[in-house]
């Protein structure tokens, strides 16, 4: 651990469930690296995600995007693949895009495929699935409507999935951004994830959120802070 992470994680009062303007505030003073970090929502959820009914799975539009650009790659044929440049895709193709992702090739950072060529991308399970790449229909880039799937993962789609321990991490944005719309940002994935709660989840939902940057420390959130009223 670094001086200036140590140093950081002092600042922060683990015992205290701050308040999310407070939070965000807090994260982008704690912030200190040269570049500009990403600031990620962590949510313990109360599911248990080894079961697949309980597995929380999606995306949202962020009302301020997530100030970078995202780079989509598009498995799509014909007018599909017309379709998918017109809309800003980075990377358009088939077997060509397929051949050099078994080559070790990885420049981008989205995936989205027409449900006609998933048959030739399945087999790329083993190299998209551990980097989160792999297209997947519930999270709406598995898709004949690629025009759109492509607009809004550009204008700032943050997908989420429940990780192992019943954690879900969401980026929100950057530190450079203003509190308020870091703010706005959280509380939208919040309420997404609030929307699809497994109706077997019994008990308390959403148990523990945090704020943090790129390199910085966690910051713990009061959830009725956080949370939709």
């Amino acid at each position: 651990m670094s001086k200036k992470h140590k140093s950081a994680k002092e600042k922060v009062d683990k015992i205290k469930q701050y308040d999310i303007k407070e939070a965000v505030d807090l994260v982008k003073q704690l912030a200190h690296t040269k570049f500009d970090e990403t600031v990620d929502l962590a949510i313990n959820l109360g599911v248990d995600p080894r079961k697949s009914e309980q597995m929380v799975r999606g995306n949202v539009l962020l009302p301020h995007g997530l100030g970078k650009k995202i780079r989509v790659l598009v498995f799509a044929k014909g007018e599909k693949a017309t379709e998918a440049a017109n809309a800003g895709a980075e990377y358009i193709g088939a077997e060509d895009l397929a051949k050099k992702i078994q080559s070790g090739w990885l420049d981008f950072d989205k995936v989205v495929a027409t449900p006609d060529v998933m048959g030739m991308v399945g087999k790329l399970g083993k190299i998209l699935g551990p980097r989160g790449l792999m297209p997947n229909p519930k999270s709406g880039t598995v898709t004949f409507d690629v025009g759109k799937a492509v607009k809004d993962i550009t204008a700032g789609r943050a997908d989420y999935r429940t990780e192992k321990a019943g954690v879900v991490h969401v980026s929100i944005g950057k530190v450079s951004f203003e509190s308020d719309k870091l703010i706005d940002n959280a509380k939208e994935v919040i309420k997404a994830i609030e929307k699809v709660k497994p109706s077997s989840s019994k008990g308390k939902y959403l148990k523990k959120i945090s704020i943090s940057s790129t390199m910085g420390a966690g910051v713990p959130v009061n959830v009725s802070s956080a949370a939709s009223p």
